[in-house]
């Protein structure tokens, strides 16, 4: 799979997920699900650098020197960013799923 086409998966996966929120809470978000989108596009890449070279380089002639590779290092970078994204894009779907309990608690 090409980059692009995941980018557009992740896109349309969380635009699909958004569809029922708040117009105006969908539009504040748009930003962090394009970056969403972004960031898992590009750790596809890298994880498919990172299954040719790994993670670690190692030394060899000395086996207990190693260091990671910026490839991993850019990889972990991208992943935390979009950990903290997703989560981030998580507590508006919490919000707005708490938001229509308290609706519906209204007619009991």
């Amino acid at each position: 799979m090409e980059k692009i086409q995941v980018y557009a998966q992740e896109l349309k996966k969380l635009h699909e997920i958004f569809q029922d929120v708040d117009p105006s809470q969908s539009k504040l978000c748009e930003g962090l699900i394009e970056d969403a989108a972004f960031l898992k596009a590009e750790n596809y890449v890298l994880k498919g650098v990172l299954t040719q070279i790994g993670m670690v380089k190692i030394h060899p002639n000395h086996p207990e020197m190693q260091k990671p590779t910026e490839a991993a290092k850019q990889y972990l970078k991208n992943l935390n960013s979009y950990s903290v994204v997703i989560k981030t894009l998580n507590g508006v779907l919490n919000k707005v799923a708490m938001d229509d309990e308290d609706e519906l608690s209204d007619y009991e």
